[in-house]
């Protein structure tokens, strides 16, 4: 075919074509592994959470952080293999990444540890997936633990972040572990208002909300007397998602009896100012 070629070109081409033909099945040999592999790794991730749904006792973090797991360690073969396919000794290679990890993982104290939090969370499980928690001053609504970190979303839906180590060693506050919940809201009524009469009011809005628990039984109680006002305590349990919306309309009910029932509150003396001072009117 090319015998119009001066010999010299022709034996270099001789040379080189079947050199570049199977460098060229190589690299079209290690993009389909590489597309292989990435698509096996995504196989993985569903076939594992697939497996962890199943479980009795699953939960969406867990699905997440294993899930995570099997994904990686498919790709982490597929590069080998890929390497495999130029030639690279993987045997040599795998103890030459197993000393860099060691390099590497002495230097990197610090994520690793969030690997190792993130591990025994998912082992003693203190919350799960939409849970409200709060930790080291930071509350939220949990929404997937992975490898490095925890993610919550407060209560205007902001994202937040937290490492895995933070989380582990500190103090975790969980408010959605238990189905119910207390509260407790002050009352202050005025000195010229009868306590008895303002505590039946109270206990008449609670006998009135179905989802005011019976047991525990609410308590109504005045538990301080201040320079101004009676105040009176009022202590009830409902379940966990009924707390905030009771508590609101507790509130609101009790201002409309109290104002029905004529029982005052007590209002700050107005101050004015004399010569530069404060004054009670």
């Amino acid at each position: 075919m090319m015998e119009w070629l001066p010999p010299s070109i022709q034996h270099n081409l001789d040379l080189v074509l079947p050199l570049m033909l199977d460098r060229g099945l190589n690299i079209v040999g290690a993009i389909v592994i590489l597309i292989l592999g990435y698509w096996l790794s995504g196989k993985a991730r569903h076939a594992v959470h697939f497996l962890i749904r199943r479980a009795p006792h699953s939960d969406a973090m867990l699905e997440s952080f294993f899930g995570s797991i099997a994904a990686y360690a498919v790709m982490i073969f597929t590069l080998l293999a890929v390497l495999a396919k130029f030639g690279v000794q993987t045997t040599s290679l795998i103890a030459m990444i197993g000393a860099a990890g060691l390099a590497v993982g002495l230097a990197l104290q610090g994520t690793l540890s969030n690997v190792a939090a993130g591990v025994m969370l998912l082992i003693f499980r203190p919350f799960h997936a939409g849970h409200y928690v709060e930790v080291g001053g930071i509350a939220g609504t949990v929404k997937q633990l992975t490898l490095f970190t925890t993610e919550l979303a407060t209560a205007d839906n902001v994202q937040i972040i937290v490492p895995n180590g933070s989380v582990w060693g500190q103090a975790v506050k969980n408010y959605s572990y238990h189905p119910t919940r207390r509260t407790e809201l002050t009352f202050r009524i005025d000195y010229t208002a009868d306590p008895i009469k303002a505590m039946d009011e109270l206990k008449t809005i609670i006998e009135a909300d179905k989802r005011i628990l019976k047991l525990p039984a609410p308590v109504v109680a005045v538990t301080a007397l201040s320079d101004i006002s009676v105040d009176l305590l009022l202590r009830i349990w409902t379940s966990a998602g009924d707390m905030e919306p009771v508590k609101f309309d507790l509130l609101q009910l009790a201002r409309v009896k109290f104002d029905e029932a004529g029982i005052a509150v007590p209002t700050l003396p107005h101050m004015i100012r004399v010569d530069g001072t404060e004054r009670e009117a």
